[in-house]
């Protein structure tokens, strides 16, 4: 497959320390185990926060939620800010069902994931 098809994040983008990634497609049990790694190496580049856009991700299976709680865990021990911005309503949902939305700091902008 076209590795441009399977990749994730689409970029990373620097604002004042603060790493915005921005994630296209569907994040399932194909694209998780990628999708992770490329949270990694943000993890490794020492943001102060890491913000992951979702707004173009359509939808997410277990394996991604799963790999965005495994970066929750690393950027907790590490004393990074994690927000999660502009999820859309599928994979809100998916949050929601599993109460993960009291978990993770969710903001509806990435602006507002900055502020």
């Amino acid at each position: 497959m076209d590795e441009s098809i399977r990749q994730c994040v689409k970029s990373v983008r620097w604002i004042s320390g603060s790493a915005v990634v921005d994630v296209q497609g569907d994040v399932d049990l194909s694209r998780s185990s990628e999708f992770q790694q490329s949270l990694l190496v943000v993890m490794d580049q020492k943001p102060e926060r890491i913000i992951v856009n979702l707004a173009e991700v359509p939808y997410m299976d277990s394996s991604g939620v799963a790999s965005l709680v495994k970066l929750l865990g690393r950027t907790k021990r590490q004393g990074v800010v994690l927000r999660l911005a502009a999820l859309t309503v599928r994979v809100r949902s998916i949050f929601e069902i599993t109460r993960l939305d009291d978990v993770f700091d969710i903001h509806a902008t990435v602006e507002e994931a900055l502020s």
